[in-house]
């Protein structure tokens, strides 16, 4: 997981992956926050965060990349 908190002057961005993301399907969220939240908010969230990451580490990891839906079998009743 990638976080950046940035304050950009122009309206293009730059983003390096790390090796780790590079052919993988990623999701990238930029939205506005308000500056006196960002100070004092960026520690509640990286705990919040690693919190998140500590509650589902106890789950085993799973992958849907080799499923496909079969139709004909999903609807086949008999």
């Amino acid at each position: 997981m990638i976080r950046e908190l940035i304050k950009h002057v122009e309206n293009s961005y730059l983003l390096n992956l790390p090796d780790e993301m590079v052919g993988k399907t990623v999701e990238i969220i930029a939205f506005e926050i308000k500056n006196e939240e960002s100070s004092t908010n960026t520690i509640k969230t990286t705990q919040n965060i690693q919190a998140i990451r500590d509650k589902y580490a106890q789950y085993p990891v799973i992958s849907h990349d080799g499923y496909k839906f079969n139709r004909d079998e999903a609807n086949d009743y008999e």
